[in-house]
């Protein structure tokens, strides 16, 4: 193999598949990117067999030579090194030949670095995909449903299927749902299916897809998802990233939402947030992370957390709106922060049903985002 490539072209595919890279992997080669390279231009591979990524570089990109190919062939490169040097390399053009017993050498400019490559034959094939099902989604859509549900997942590995979001899909809506038993997000938006298309349990872990959401491109491109029996791909231009469903039934979370409320409170979003990131700095020096909501009579709420050895903080909030009983209600200041915060709404509406029962948030203008918290049991 040999052939001259542009550095910028190289780099960002490095970028992308080295995602897929674990130091965690039991089989050797997978600790190395696998580079393809023919007439129509290079495909570079990673895995951990958890994830894959593929990423083309074309040979010609808007009448730009990205690769001059004297022969081509292939090779698994060690990715802790081939990622840095790449980096560091002094030339926009890097040439790469791969000789006797994948004896492979790097130069660029006036450096010249040579690896010991591997037998790509002994790489794992991709896996194949029988589409069963797709659907096409804008990224920034799906960027944006990922950072909003992503971190409720568990993230205890004794139930596998918790550490994912569940996709479904039902008339039209395709609906996130991640949940830790302490705490519950869904986000759903309308999409375009075929008539009658369904999707149940499927479940895909969130690290997977916060590391998808890295890769993703801010502006409103499509992107192609196609799920088949445990696989589900993602095509995302000239990148592949499979992953595979976790196993396992997600189990019904539509029964912890309540149907009616005790208490309403409409209330500032930015202004909440502040009170209660200020009581979250004293509830976390007594790692309770506890603190506490007491509805007054003047249609205010106050915010107020204790710590043993450094005192206590009280805040006072006017709220846009209330109604319905005065509750006093303990929860986790941390839950809630990371409820709030990828809330895109000025005003938020809480629920409440009583002061051990769920906690619903939602913006007070949109019911397709919703975050639910467990309050805590205290005393006083």
């Amino acid at each position: 193999m040999k052939l001259t490539v542009l550095k910028q072209y190289l780099n960002e595919s490095i970028g992308h598949v080295s995602k897929a890279i674990s130091s965690r992997t039991t089989i050797p080669i997978l600790n190395g990117i696998k580079i393809d390279v023919d007439s129509s231009g290079m495909i570079l591979t990673a895995s951990d067999t958890d994830i894959s990524i593929q990423s083309f570089i074309p040979a010609e990109d808007n009448e730009i030579q990205v690769i001059d190919l004297k022969q081509s062939g292939s090779v698994v490169l060690p990715s802790k090194f081939f990622v840095e040097i790449i980096r560091k390399l002094p030339a926009q053009q890097v040439e790469i030949e791969v000789k006797d017993h994948f004896q492979t050498t790097i130069r660029s400019g006036s450096s010249e670095i040579q690896f010991v490559g591997l037998d790509p034959e002994e790489y794992p094939i991709m896996p194949g995909i029988e589409e069963n099902k797709r659907i096409q989604i804008p990224s920034d859509l799906l960027k944006t449903m990922i950072k909003q549900t992503s971190f409720a997942v568990s993230t205890n590995e004794a139930t596998p299927v918790l550490t994912g979001i569940l996709w479904t899909i039902t008339d039209g809506k395709l609906k996130f749902t991640a949940c830790d038993r302490h705490r519950l997000a869904s986000r759903e938006t309308n999409i375009d299916t075929e008539e009658g298309m369904t999707l149940n349990n499927v479940t895909i872990s969130g690290k997977t897809l916060n590391e998808l959401a890295k890769i993703l491109p801010d502006q409103n491109t499509l992107i192609d998802v196609v799920f088949a029996e445990n696989q589900v791909l993602f095509q995302i231009n000239s990148i592949l990233f499979y992953t595979r469903i976790l196993e396992g039934t997600y189990p019904d979370t539509s029964k912890l939402i309540p149907q009616f409320y005790q208490t309403e409170i409409v209330v500032n979003t930015n202004e909440l947030i502040d009170a209660i990131d200020r009581a979250y700095l004293l509830s976390r020096e007594d790692k309770s992370n506890i603190v506490k909501l007491m509805m007054l009579e003047d249609q205010s709420i106050e915010i107020s957390s204790t710590s043993s050895e450094l005192g206590k903080v009280t805040e006072e909030l006017m709220t846009s709106s209330m109604k319905g009983e005065l509750l006093r209600i303990s929860f986790n200041s941390k839950y809630m922060l990371d409820a709030l915060k990828v809330m895109d709404s000025e005003q938020i509406h809480i629920g409440f049903t009583g002061a051990m029962q769920p906690i619903i948030i939602r913006p007070n203008e949109n019911s397709s985002l919703l975050q639910l918290i467990l309050p805590y049991r205290t005393t006083g």
